[in-house]
């Protein structure tokens, strides 16, 4: 009797640990952790860990506390680049085998593996369409054909997934279908202005994945062979467009990201262009002040803008002048490099730099010296007795430094006798090229 009432005692909580994640990489043995995340619209919290035994696989307990929606698995570091999303319904478990050589693939899991096959099977239709482009054919019952199949496919998808959470990814993603044959510059032109139709931005699944993300990533950067910035900006407009009225904190998360692409492609006018227009209010609106500042640094250092003022004194035939950059006007180019007394890069470049003008009257060097305290520097500044030297007080939380952006010393830029900045030089030999 008491072994049946133990039992009884025992199955409410058996029956809560029942659903689990489990998965195999391979090869095992470059794998050692796999740590499950619940993915929120803002980010995502950790839920739990499993040591992969000596043939890559784990198992995590999935309890009735965990809510259905955006799991996330990361496997390896850096985190943003090893990991993958994957639906919880709160009703089966979900298994997985991921390899380094053939990528991901679901062996349980209804919710997953009707997404991966629909991808799949849209990626085979997409690429029959593509052939038939590449082909250059201009056989209009075959074009009609591959049109009937895609349409066919996406209609078999929504409705096998109509009461799952995956509907709203098939959903989504549906592609622009002609309703008749379209040469490819047609076609081409329309799948670029239906991309973003389908999608519901304000649906919490997706915004819980990289669905959105990649989704807005395609559509402006992936989707035109000759961008060029007036197509960038039409495109940024019209994503603000289609994601509508609120979602502010979507819109910040989404357009930071654009943001950031445009920087990593040198391309400060869209950068600048997404900041003005719609960045920095939502990064104001979302009290997201270390963006507001890095968009106001990017902003204050793009190449022809005019370098941020700051005061400067410095002695001139013995008597003491002071003044400000801006107002400064000894020289025909100016080099402003952020250092610090305790940086041993810099005490390694300023030499050379010293050295390196030491015959160029015309170029008047600006050192702004980053520092905790002054003990140190002033004992340095000595050894540069032709720069002008500023002192910047509290280093990283400087609001100079902040103003420039200044993550790393030694930071160099050149100015005109204007105080335009002309280059942004990575380091004293990029300089140096610049000014031989």
């Amino acid at each position: 009797m008491k072994k049946y009432l133990l039992i009884l005692a025992l199955l409410p909580s058996l029956l809560i640990a029942q659903k689990q994640i489990s998965g195999t990489f391979t090869p095992a043995e470059e794998f050692t952790y796999a740590f499950l995340y619940h993915a929120t619209p803002t980010g995502a919290e950790y839920v739990d860990r499993a040591e992969l035994d000596d043939n890559g696989h784990f198992s995590i307990p999935l309890d009735s506390t965990m809510n259905p929606g955006i799991y996330k698995i990361i496997y390896a570091l850096p985190p943003e680049d090893n990991n993958f999303d994957f639906i919880y319904n709160g009703k089966e478990a979900v298994a997985f085998d991921f390899s380094l050589e053939n990528g991901l693939e679901f062996t349980e899991s209804q919710e997953n593996k009707l997404w991966a096959s629909y991808i799949k099977s849209m990626e085979m239709v997409n690429r029959t369409l593509s052939n038939f482009y590449t082909q250059e054919s201009t056989d209009k019952k075959a074009y009609l054909d591959i049109i009937k199949t895609l349409n066919d496919t996406q209609k078999a998808y929504e409705e096998s997934s109509q009461d799952l959470l995956a509907n709203a990814f098939i959903k989504g993603n549906k592609p622009y279908i002609p309703v008749d044959f379209e040469d490819l510059s047609t076609y081409s032109k329309n799948l670029k202005s239906h991309y973003l139709e389908h999608v519901d931005f304000s649906n919490t699944l997706l915004q819980s994945s990289d669905f959105l993300v990649e989704r807005v990533m395609a559509y402006i950067f992936g989707m035109n062979t000759n961008s060029n910035n007036e197509v960038y900006k039409k495109d940024v407009d019209e994503l603000m467009t289609q994601i509508g009225e609120g979602q502010i904190q979507l819109k910040t998360i989404l357009f930071e990201m654009v943001w950031r692409r445009f920087t990593a492609m040198d391309n400060p006018e869209m950068a600048n262009y997404v900041a003005d227009n719609y960045l920095l209010e939502l990064a104001q609106q979302t009290n997201y002040t270390d963006l507001t500042t890095q968009l106001m640094a990017y902003k204050n250092v793009t190449i022809g803008s005019k370098a941020i003022n700051f005061d400067i004194s410095y002695k001139e035939n013995g008597q003491l002048v002071t003044t400000s950059l801006h107002d400064l006007d000894i020289a025909k180019q100016y080099v402003l490099v952020f250092w610090s007394s305790t940086c041993i890069h810099c005490l390694d470049e300023l030499p050379k730099l010293k050295d390196f003008l030491s015959d160029k009257a015309d170029i008047k060097v600006i050192a702004f010296g980053l520092e905790d305290d002054d003990s140190n520097w002033r004992q340095k500044i000595k050894e540069f007795p032709d720069f002008i030297h500023v002192l910047g007080l509290e280093k990283w939380n400087n609001a100079t430094a902040d103003a420039y952006g200044i993550g790393s010393t030694p930071t160099y830029f050149l100015l005109d006798k204007d105080k335009k900045i002309t280059a942004k030089p990575n380091d004293f030999d990029d300089l140096k090229t610049l000014l031989e």
